[in-house]
């Protein structure tokens, strides 16, 4: 199902700033040589994330899901100076791949990349985030949502992406298991008291999340 009208797409485009070359090249190569291409944010998605981290101005950002590095790279851009962010990435291949980004970027020394289970790590970072952006296996989002929102900070915001997975949130009867844990997290999400939440669509769907004042 086609979520977002390609003109609008391309007209949002038109008139939003565009990100670096650094990061218009990831985007490139990625879309042309990764067969996993569709998982990768869009530009527009990616100035988004990178605005949102530079109002934030973030010491220490948690992503779930690191993939080829253009999301970790754009929501680097609001770091302050000293913070860190931490990115979790299961697949070898990925890992390679964003290590070689990371390293051409000027974020480099504040961009730590882990391999492994994103449940496994998490618990041995020992920060409080100030920005946490999940995307990595859907069937583990309440999961990732659960431990991170005890130490988010205050201020903090999770953004949760692929909120509408597809459109397939949107049928009647949701099949697919990936469809159905990203409802169940959305669900999940609007029934916690100790949060409040946007969805937006943009996309494929993103949720931004903060505890209630």
């Amino acid at each position: 199902m086609q979520l977002v009208n390609e003109l609008a797409e391309k007209y949002a485009e038109r008139f939003t700033t565009p990100l670096d070359q650094h990061l218009e090249t990831i985007h490139q190569q990625t879309l042309a040589d990764h067969p996993h291409a569709h998982m990768l944010s869009s530009q527009l998605q990616g100035q988004l994330l990178s605005m949102i981290s530079t109002m934030l101005y973030p010491k220490y950002i948690l992503e779930i899901g690191t993939f080829t590095g253009y999301s970790a790279l754009c929501l680097s851009k609001g770091l302050q100076p000293g913070g860190a962010l931490h990115t979790i990435e299961l697949r070898e291949a990925d890992v390679e791949t964003a290590k070689a980004n990371f390293k051409m970027s000027d974020s480099a020394d504040r961009i730590f990349l882990h391999q492994g289970n994103a449940l496994d790590i998490i618990p041995t970072l020992g920060y409080t985030w100030d920005l946490v952006f999940i995307d990595a296996d859907k069937t583990n989002y309440i999961n990732y949502y659960e431990m991170v929102l005890p130490v988010l900070s205050e201020r903090g915001v999770i953004i949760a992406d692929n909120v509408l997975f597809h459109g397939q949130v949107l049928e009647e009867k949701i099949s697919g298991k990936n469809a159905i844990a990203i409802h169940a997290f959305n669900d999940h999400v609007a029934n916690d008291s100790r949060t409040e939440q946007v969805m937006l669509t943009v996309r494929d769907g993103l949720m931004l999340i903060k505890k209630r004042n």
